[in-house]
């Protein structure tokens, strides 16, 4: 592939990164494993893109999906919160905390956009463009309509929540949507085969990275 096809590829294109934070890293609170492999490939991946959007948990203390937070509840548990199920989760990715920030060595100048999720305390916020009850969006779909973004590429952690859900959306959106395999790795790699399907089936591309780097 050439230079100027792999330019007329991106054109009107955004790469998604999404939580790509140090609690999701392996050692971190909500490790995904093998998660760190995805920072030498992010920054191959970035200056390929004109715009580059990384979202980020950022929680309160607060935040309704911490364990901590609902006595004589365990991580793991899921109950009912305000008419949705909530899984209650270790504390992590707390605002300005060791666990929220970048991987050191993630390439962030060449982030465009940052995408800030589960900031308030009541919802959480399992999608790139809204809430778990669909009620508040994030701006990123007004900030890639300002960019006349046609197209996203994403990738992060984990597959089975962020990513599955940043990609429903994405479809629902109208955007067409790629998902780079490779740069998604899954808490659970027995679910990961189905959920890759159910991507597929609603309608999104699945590529692997090595077809953007080919020069």
């Amino acid at each position: 592939m050439t230079q100027s096809k792999i330019i007329t590829v991106l054109k009107n294109s955004a790469l998604i990164l999404q939580n790509l934070q140090i609690d999701y890293l392996p050692g971190g609170a909500m490790e995904v494993p093998d998660g760190d492999l995805l920072i030498p490939l992010a920054n191959q991946l970035m200056p390929q893109f004109s715009e580059v959007i990384a979202t980020v948990d950022w929680h309160p203390a607060n935040h309704i999906s911490f364990a901590g937070n609902h006595p004589w509840r365990h991580i793991g548990q899921t109950i009912p919160i305000d008419g949705r199920e909530q899984e209650l989760l270790p504390f992590h990715c707390v605002a300005d905390s060791f666990g929220a920030l970048f991987h050191p060595t993630l390439n962030k100048e060449k982030f465009t956009h940052k995408v800030e999720l589960g900031t308030a305390h009541n919802v959480d916020d399992y999608s790139a463009f809204y809430d778990a009850g669909e009620n508040k969006d994030t701006q990123l779909f007004d900030y890639l309509q300002s960019k006349n973004i046609e197209q996203v590429f994403i990738m992060g952690l984990p597959l089975e929540k962020v990513i599955k859900n940043t990609v429903f959306d994405a479809i629902k959106l109208e955007f067409k949507t790629f998902v780079i395999q490779d740069g998604c790795k899954a808490w659970k790699i027995a679910e990961a085969k189905k959920i890759w399907k159910d991507l597929e089936k609603a309608g999104a591309i699945i590529l692997t990275a090595d077809r953007l780097l080919e020069v």
